[in-house]
């Protein structure tokens, strides 16, 4: 059975006064990868994908390294687009994340709605697996987006993205995208 694997990232560097699509990786996030490798090891991906944004490069650079797997970069797997959001409070966030997954029609937050961001974000899995039509696929990405793609109503969405832990990850079956296991917290 062929494999799909989405990856949550690391731990960042937080900076309140740079955009969260341009942290690094903190040196917690780089000690995470060590570990995260070994439980990713059992799913034997032959490829690692990962979003352009700094802390996914990172994490799939790290886990490349680790398991000898090829990694690349690939288009539209950035986090649901926030660049226009300035950082706020965990509590005031947390609101409206909450709100962005029960309209997800509506610009909320940022400058997609949930349901934009999910179709960027599954146009460019498909892609990446028409690429790659041989082996385990793992996709180094974003929370909200990885929320996104496996839960289909807007309470489910909302706990999956609270409880996916820095760095945590969902295996699925293909073609089908069957949730196989999730692992929430590494």
């Amino acid at each position: 059975m062929r494999k799909l694997i989405l990856v949550k990232h690391a731990k960042p560097e937080v900076v309140p006064d740079v955009p969260s699509e341009r942290w690094h990786l903190s040196q917690q996030g780089c000690d995470q990868c060590a570990p995260l490798a070994e439980q990713l090891a059992k799913h034997e991906p032959a490829v690692i994908v990962s979003s352009t944004e700094p802390k996914a490069m990172e994490t799939a650079e790290l886990l490349g390294a680790r398991l000898n797997v090829q990694q690349e970069t690939g288009n539209d797997l950035f986090e649901h687009d926030r660049s226009n959001v300035p950082h706020m409070r965990s509590g005031e966030f947390i609101s409206h994340v909450e709100l962005f997954f029960r309209q997800p029609d509506e610009l909320v937050l940022g400058l997609e709605s949930a349901n934009e961001a999910e179709a960027r974000f599954r146009a460019a899995v498909d892609a990446i697996l028409t690429k790659h039509t041989g082996g385990n696929v793992a996709i180094v990405s974003h929370g909200t987006v990885i929320a996104l793609f496996l839960a289909q109503d807007a309470k489910e969405r909302f706990r999956l993205w609270r409880q996916l832990g820095l760095p945590s990850f969902a295996v699925l079956s293909l073609p089908d995208y069957k949730l196989l296991e999730t692992v929430e917290r590494i």
